[in-house]
Order: structure tokens, then sequence, then C-alpha cells
């Protein structure tokens, strides 16, 4: 099956360049290849001319041994170098390509040519021995000498002397090769550095034009690259904060529509009863004035539940932490509350015998979320239901249940309880703000700990409150505070009813 091509995200336009960081890339990487294969084919000219130097030199001492040993024949047969014949060692030297020069012992010159027989130079009145007779040589360029050796005595010296451009050819084809390696590698470095830059620029350039697509309002921009390593993880964190700045909004406009509709429906009561006294449509009954008093009460419930949340998610920074007896907490929340629960007919019960909880926390917010969830229980409970508040422990926390045999929470609704200003089907009707949950949750949060809610088919609803017990710490270590969800995760984030 063919895979389907992968469309540019919406509101980015797809890049052929590299961008100034690729550009940038491609220029340092071209840098680095030049001068690796100059630096490379550099020593490797200097290298390849001094071993063909080097090996041609072996090839000259080579033939001047091989003449210094014909010229020992030759002097061995004459006895001496008056009537040696040195046309052999003339043959050898000649086949090397070099002119020959021999001396005697006393560093006269004995014979001088390259080729010719002692016949023939006597005919042209250069007789093939004689001291003196001849000069140095002829010819210039490199050159190698050998001793002649005459049963053990040194009797004289050859001297070979080669035209200056032998070997040019080794060299030339030696330098044409390494030429030729030289331009090849280049061009597959660049080719790679190529690469390489384009697989390093496109998810950065990629990137940053979702980030400014994102910025000019396309919530939809995303990079969805699949890049190795840290380009990837780049990329991927990239699309996960686009995500989170998406819910954000969307949780924000939810926020500014639900605070809107809290508000407005006792604004609206309020100033339409205000403006049937004005304009005598209606008496200023008592009773009239009682139901638009009302409507203040609750516009001010709404108002006192918005701030107490924003008290309860800066919690984190203004806890004053020290360690207390959870168990002595709830019994006095549990205290407090306990007419409120029996006026609403519940039957309170304290299971809160057990050893000392200490855990480190601010009482105070502790006795705040737990009158909170008490509250809440007694109002959305009906007359005749049990409520019991235990306390236990575990080897790392403590663990406080608000249980209760009231009708409940549908299942469906069950996740979202913990949602700011999310009120389940009971508690519209029952007027609930939809926010005491929501600061039960942050304030938990604030401590480190977590609250659940959970709720059978049957009915009864059980809130667990879980916080690290001072015990489990380490000495004079302050509880980690687990990072309060702000608006970024609202839409996936539990709170209240």
């Amino acid at each position: 099956m063919t895979p389907e091509p992968r469309l540019p995200p919406a509101g980015v336009r797809p890049s052929s360049g590299l961008g100034p960081l690729g550009r940038r890339l491609f220029a340092a990487f071209a840098v680095v290849a030049l001068a690796s294969v100059a630096l490379l084919t550099g020593a490797a000219l200097i290298g390849t001319d001094l071993g063909l130097s080097s090996a041609r030199q072996a090839d000259r001492q080579r033939a001047a041994d091989r003449v210094a040993t014909a010229a020992a024949d030759a002097y061995r047969a004459a006895d001496g170098w008056m009537s040696a014949d040195l046309s052999a060692s003339r043959s050898l030297a000649s086949g090397a390509g070099a002119e020959l020069t021999v001396r005697d012992a006393d560093d006269e010159t004995v014979s001088v040519g390259s080729g010719s027989s002692s016949a023939d130079e006597e005919e042209r009145g250069m007789p093939g021995s004689g001291r003196g007779r001849h000069g140095q040589g002829m010819g210039s360029g490199p050159g190698a000498s050998a001793p002649v050796v005459v049963d053990g005595q040194t009797v004289g010296s050859v001297t070979l002397v080669f035209s200056a451009g032998s070997g040019s050819a080794g060299r030339s084809v030696a330098w044409g090769w390494v030429a030729a390696a030289a331009l090849g590698a280049l061009a597959l470095a660049l080719a790679v550095s190529w690469f390489v830059t384009r697989r390093l620029a496109a998810p950065v350039v990629r990137v940053a034009a979702s980030a400014r697509a994102l910025a000019a309002g396309d919530r939809t921009a995303r990079a969805r690259i699949d890049a190795p390593g840290e380009l990837g993880d780049l990329a991927r964190a990239f699309d996960a904060m686009a995500d989170d700045v998406t819910r954000a909004e969307r949780a924000r406009h939810h926020l500014a529509a639900d605070i809107a509709h809290e508000l407005r429906t006792p604004l609206a009561a309020l100033q339409a009863g205000l403006e049937e006294l004005r304009d005598g449509y209606a008496e200023p009954a008592p009773e009239r004035l009682a139901a638009l008093h009302d409507q203040t009460l609750r516009l001010g419930r709404v108002v006192g539940d918005l701030g107490e949340l924003a008290d309860a998610e800066s919690a984190r920074l203004s806890l004053h932490l020290a360690e207390v007896d959870l168990a002595a907490v709830v019994r006095a929340a549990v205290a407090d509350h306990d007419a409120e629960l029996r006026t609403a007919g519940l039957t309170v019960t304290a299971r809160t015998d057990c050893a000392p909880l200490p855990v480190r926390a601010d009482a105070d917010r502790l006795h705040q979320a737990l009158g909170n969830l008490l509250g809440n229980t007694a109002h959305h409970c009906r007359p005749g239901d049990a409520v019991t508040v235990t306390t236990s422990a575990t080897p790392g926390e403590a663990l406080v249940e608000v249980a209760d045999t009231g009708p409940g929470i549908p299942a469906d609704e069950l996740p979202h309880v913990f949602d700011r200003l999310w009120r389940g089907s009971r508690a519209r009707a029952s007027g609930g703000s939809g926010i005491g949950l929501a600061v039960v949750r942050e304030l938990v949060t604030a401590h480190g700990g977590t609250v659940t809610a959970a709720s059978g088919p049957d009915g009864g609803t059980v809130m667990t409150l879980r916080l690290p017990r001072a015990d489990s710490l380490r000495p004079g270590a302050r509880p980690e505070a687990r990072a309060t969800p702000g608006i970024a995760s609202q839409a996936n984030t539990p709170r209240g009813i």
C-alpha cells in the first residue's frame, strides 16, 4: 500500500530553502570539507613524491652497485685500471640511462662515457685508461655512487649521473590519480554536507514556520515532523505546546462563557425587578424586595466562589506549611460542619480514632478543602442519607475518605466532577455554582496530593483525599507540590459539581 503524502500543516507554506541557519551550516560543512580535502591532497602529493623519489634513488643505487661490481671484475682481470675493459660497466650504465664516471683510489678519473668501448675512445684519441685524461663527466641530474672493491680493498669508485627528467612520468601518473581522488572526495563531502544540512535545518525551518503561523492566529498549525533525536523531540514538544495553547484558549472561552452565564441570570432578575419598581409596575413589598435580595446574594456567592477558586489556584505560592495531624484537622472540620450536615437530615459518623497522621501542610487550607467536601455532601445528599468520614494511612500517604449513601454521580459525569464551573444534572437543579470541588482539587494539588471521586451504580459517592505523610519525607524536606493544572489543562482535568 502506497503511503499518502504528508501535507504541510495548515497555515504553513512549505519552504524549499535552507534558511539562514541551514546556509550557515552548509557553509561551515563546506569549509571543513574543503580544508580536509586540501590537507589530505597536499599530504598525499608530498608523500607520493617522497615515496617515488626514495624508490628511484634506491633503483639508482642498485644500478651503481651493479656497475661497481662489473668494474671490479674488469680491474681484477686486467690487474689494474690501465688495461681494464670497462665496456660491461658502460653497458650497464647505458641501460640504466646514466653517464658513467670511473675513478681510481686516488680520485683520478679513469673513464667517462655511456655506451662506447675503449677501442672507440682510443680511435677518437680518448683511451680507455690513464689518469687525468678526461674531465669529471657529462650531464647533470640525480646521481649515485658505489665503491669498487677487489679482494676486500677499495681500488676506486663509480658514479652514475642520471638525466634530470628521469621518473617524471611516474610522478605525473601519481599526481593525476591523487587529483582525481581529491575531486571525488570533495564532491562526496559537499553532497553529504548538503544532505546533513537539509536534515538538520528543515525541521527547524518547519517548526519556525509553524510557530509564526500559530502566533498569527492559526490554531491548527503543527510541525508534524518525524525527525531523529533532539530535532524530533523539539517538533513533538512544539506540537504538544500548540495543543496545550489551543486547549487553553478553548477552555478560556468556555470559562468566560460560564462566568457570563452564571452572572447573567441574577443580574437579569435584578434588572427586571428594579425596572418594575422604578416604573411603578410593582409595589416595593417585602416579598418582592426579599426576592431581589436573594438575587444579590446569589450574585455575591458566585463572585465569592470565583474569588475563592482564584485564591485556591494560587495557594501553592502562599502555603504556610507545618507538621500537622491530619486526623485532628478532619475532626475539627467535621465538628464545624456537623450542624449543617444534621440540618440537611444526614447522619454523620467520623472514624478518626487511629494514630496521629502527620502531614506537612497548611492546616487552614486543608480545613477549607475538607469543609468544601462536607458542604458539597450536605448540598447534594437526601435527608436520611449517611455520611462517613474515615482517616487511614499507607506507608507513604495519609488518606481521608468522605463517603455518603446519596444518589451518587452518573458514570458519564464522574470524570468532570472537579471541572471549574461544571455542574452535573443534580447540581444544576439545586443551583450549585460548580466551583466547590474545583477549589478542593486546587488546594489538595498545592499540597502535593490528589483527590478522586468514585460512585457505584446503585448510588453512593466516595471522595478520597491523599496527602504525602510527613514521616515519609526526608528530614527537613518540604512536600513536592505538583504543578497546579492551569487553564491549558482545564479540558482534561477533573474539577467539581
